[in-house]
């Protein structure tokens, strides 16, 4: 299977330790003898700083972006630092150039594009330009609530759901840079427009990213639900 794989920052650079790094480096490794992948790193806490600095001295939004999408190509750069050999030499900077290095036999990973994409959004993008058979979104928490479960004790997972659902779930976010939601709003319509078959995940052990999609090999597992995470369906 062709695989993209958008990694939170929030779980791979909370506290931008090379053990993070090197922990989805191993996985991304184990997954690439049988699967061709594709992952998209997010900015995490560093880029909400830059950002958070960047608005209080009057930078507008769109500026706010670029700062951001600097940060994930460092997060890009850094996971390619793990993987070593295994991995293409340099994030691509847009989906064209993603998919002419798909050639290359090595595990691509990439930061943001453009501003305004998020990397949720640029990961259900590049799914549907590259055609790929999975978007696993990997985040901070173990699939989409009704609320945010951090804040309301009352919040209900979603074992399965589908993606008008993931769309009237998330649509309430704010769309700024730097904004923190399961999936976001952009993203959430590309998978239901495009009908991207979609997992969204609890990541920040990335051992549980490699035991989801090794599931996705059973038959039996196909379009129900998902240990660890919630299955969009269309």
């Amino acid at each position: 299977m062709l695989i993209v794989l958008s990694v939170g920052g929030s779980i791979l650079a909370k506290e931008l330790k090379p053990d993070s790094f090197q922990g989805y480096a191993d996985v991304l490794k184990e997954l690439s003898k049988e699967h061709d992948i594709i992952v998209v790193t997010g900015g995490g806490v560093a880029a909400r700083d830059y950002i958070n600095v960047a608005r209080s001295t009057g930078a507008n939004e769109v500026d706010c972006d670029f700062i951001g999408i600097d940060i994930t190509r460092l997060n890009a750069k850094l996971l390619i630092s793990a993987l070593g050999d295994a991995a293409y030499h340099e994030p691509p900077k847009d989906y064209k150039e993603a998919q002419s290095v798909l050639s290359s036999g090595k595990i691509i990973i990439m930061g943001g594009v453009i501003p305004g994409q998020t990397t949720d959004a640029v990961a259900a993008i590049l799914t549907e330009y590259l055609g790929a058979d999975l978007l696993v979104i990997s985040t901070a928490v173990d699939g989409v609530y009704s609320a945010d479960p951090r804040k309301d004790p009352k919040a209900v997972k979603y074992e399965t759901m589908t993606a008008k659902q993931l769309v009237d779930t998330v649509m309430k976010n704010e769309m700024k840079a730097g904004s923190k939601s399961p999936v976001d709003p952009l993203a959430a319509k590309i998978i239901e427009r495009c009908n991207i078959e979609t997992i969204v995940m609890e990541g920040s052990d990335p051992q549980n990213v490699l035991k989801v999609i090794m599931q996705e090999k059973k038959n039996d597992q196909k379009r129900k639900s998902v240990d660890l995470g919630t299955r969009i369906v269309n």
